[in-house]
């Protein structure tokens, strides 16, 4: 939802995106989650997975075939027509929406749930927020997989004197109101392990080339607007002119770093 700060919700945005945003999650923290539900001992019954900020429900579109067993989606946004888009194409055996403010989502919301997700939903929470969501989720006693995080860290290629500028801007961009930003799957790792949950963090950059023109573009028109509204002091006309330029030639290579976390309750006689 956050990695470029602007439009972040709109359903063209998040179509854009969903194929740099499949090959960049992290093989490693779904591996330690298929070998986690492969012991639970719900295959037989199938299991609830409750997608947080569903979006267009890119994520259950890529998890939902990854994942042992069959399954009911629980998806939640406030968006109502996000959901009705979400709910017509996660492939599950059951898909019901629901209609939330994930700032106040509670331990009840999850009553019945087995697994909890959610793709770039930290970085846009408050800290009280993020332990207000970990709490809930201890309190069922499921584990919990969030994707793409942003990382704080952008790389361009070739580089520009200003790139770095720019970059700090947009993390501070990302921090106002008193959002995580780029320092949210650290909170949050922290929030789980005050609570007995073991995390593994995994990298799940963006890496984007000549093929990515389109999202390319988009990415750094918001990225830079994000920058510039935070710091007007930037030339930010100037540097996108050039930054677009280059892209538009084909040699542009740009990364933005990503964090996936698995938080998983220790098995019973673990303590």
């Amino acid at each position: 939802m956050s990695t470029t700060g602007a439009s972040d919700f709109l359903p063209e945005w998040l179509a854009l995106r969903e194929e740099a945003d499949a090959r960049a999650r992290s093989g490693e923290t779904l591996t330690f989650l298929r070998a986690h539900l492969e012991h639970d001992g719900r295959d037989g019954r199938g299991r609830v997975v409750a997608d947080l900020g569903c979006g267009t429900g890119s994520l259950g579109r890529w998890l939902a075939p990854r994942l042992p067993g069959p399954q009911r989606w629980i998806l939640f946004d406030r968006d109502p027509g996000l959901l009705d888009l979400a709910r017509r194409s996660v492939p599950a055996a059951g898909v019901e929406t629901r209609r939330i403010d994930l700032g106040s989502l509670r331990a009840a919301d999850l009553d019945g749930v087995d697994l909890v997700v959610a793709s770039a939903l930290l970085d846009v929470l408050t800290r009280s927020e993020v332990d207000t969501l970990v709490e809930a989720v201890a309190a069922v006693g499921c584990p919990a997989l969030f994707t793409l995080s942003v990382a704080g860290r952008v790389e361009l290629s070739p580089a520009h004197p200003l790139d770095r500028a720019f970059s700090d801007a947009f993390n501070a961009h990302q921090r106002r109101e008193g959002r995580l930003g780029p320092d949210a799957h650290a909170a949050t790792a922290r929030s789980f392990e005050r609570l007995g949950y073991p995390v593994r963090a995994g990298s799940s950059p963006w890496r984007l080339g000549p093929g990515d023109a389109e999202l390319t573009r988009a990415w750094l028109r918001g990225w830079v607007g994000a920058a510039v509204e935070q710091d007007p002091s930037l030339p930010g006309e100037e540097y996108l002119r050039k930054r677009l330029e280059v892209c538009s030639r084909g040699g542009l290579g740009v990364v933005v770093h990503h964090t996936d976390l698995l938080a998983r309750p220790l098995p019973s006689g673990d303590g």
